[in-house]
């Protein structure tokens, strides 16, 4: 029978990676859209197929995470055989400023979508997406046994979610699982996270449409990988014999300076000519470097990265460089589904 997977945070950036995969393995894929006056799903219209159409294989539908009713209904009617949970508010710095808009929906949310399950009586797979952020002050190298040490209330967040996750695990006998996934970017990455930022600025500065950019921090220490990858990693931890919790990283460690020098030399700039500083992107609190160790997911999962951020940034800069040429629209990086294994 064709396996049936429910996506929140569908239209984000690792929502839409997932929905490729899954529905290139043949899934039937149901996400959760937040309803707006302006459309939000330009990550997943290459995937759309009218609901009417018999082929169709995605199906949307407007919901909240801060609504646990229409959680339980849409567990009850759609009963999926996979649950993957990425929405959130995500954005770390905007999480000082927001604090308790981002527990309630990124903390408090995830139980409510936990609830929903139980309750519903569905017996389903669940993944939910922690974060590296929830290592925050402890030292790298990062692994599964390290102490976790929050340094923003995004962090805090995660933090509350991954241990929920982990008790309803152990309460109730759910298969869930923890996603530890340490910074992955992407061109579907939002322009306000600080990889993007520096790539679609190197591009505009480039065509001549912009002439400088503001940073923050340019030493924080960072392991960027390449989402497109990673979502194998989360579907791998809902095909094993057991839920568990696993970090994905590549490893690297690589500063927020070392990002930007290869993203300009991309495109025969310096960097140093073009970006100031603002003291209004640093954090309260900083976390100083992030560093993962997937070690097991390589032994239990066979999951490992390719894509290094040196590579990850020119992948970037070409697809912002590409996104001018064709008058600022959105560009869908086409990733190689055939090279995944579709078993």
């Amino acid at each position: 029978m064709t396996k049936r997977a429910f996506i929140t945070g569908i239209t984000g950036q690792d929502g839409s990676y997932l929905a490729e995969l899954l529905l290139a393995k043949g899934y039937e894929v149901h996400g959760l859209i937040r309803r707006a006056s302006t459309f939000n799903t330009s990550r997943i219209e290459h995937l759309y197929v009218d609901p009417h159409n018999p082929s169709a294989h995605l199906f949307l539908y407007y919901g909240d995470l801060t609504d646990g009713s229409r959680l339980v209904t849409l567990m009850s009617e759609i009963r999926p055989d996979e649950v993957y949970h990425l929405a959130a508010q995500s954005h770390v710095r905007v999480s000082f400023d927001e604090p308790e808009y981002t527990a309630d929906v990124t903390g408090t949310g995830t139980i409510r979508l936990l609830e929903a399950v139980r309750m519903s009586g569905i017996e389903t797979r669940f993944y939910q997406a922690s974060s590296s952020e929830q290592y925050g002050a402890t030292p790298p190298p990062q692994n599964e046994t390290t102490p976790f040490y929050p340094r923003s209330p995004y962090g805090a967040a995660k933090l509350y979610s991954f241990w929920i996750t982990k008790n309803y695990r152990e309460a109730y006998g759910l298969f869930a699982s923890n996603g530890i996934l340490f910074n992955h970017e992407s061109p579907r990455r939002g322009e306000t996270f600080v990889t993007r930022k520096i790539t679609r600025a190197a591009a505009r500065i480039k065509a001549g449409v912009q002439d400088d950019l503001y940073l923050g921090n340019l030493d924080a220490i960072r392991d960027w990988g390449y989402a497109a990858e990673y979502v194998e990693g989360m579907w791998r931890m809902l095909q094993a014999d057991e839920p568990d919790d696993f970090v994905l990283a590549t490893g690297g460690s690589v500063t927020v300076r070392d990002f930007l020098q290869t993203a300009f030399d991309h495109v025969g700039l310096r960097w140093e000519d073009h970006v100031k500083f603002d003291q209004r992107y640093l954090r309260p609190t900083e976390v100083d470097a992030l560093v993962g160790d997937a070690s097991k997911a390589k032994s239990v999962l066979g999951w490992e990265a390719t894509v290094d951020a040196q590579q990850l940034a020119r992948i970037m800069v070409d697809a912002d460089v590409e996104a001018l040429e064709h008058d600022g629209r959105p560009w869908i990086d086409k990733v190689n589904l055939a090279s995944w294994d579709t078993a």
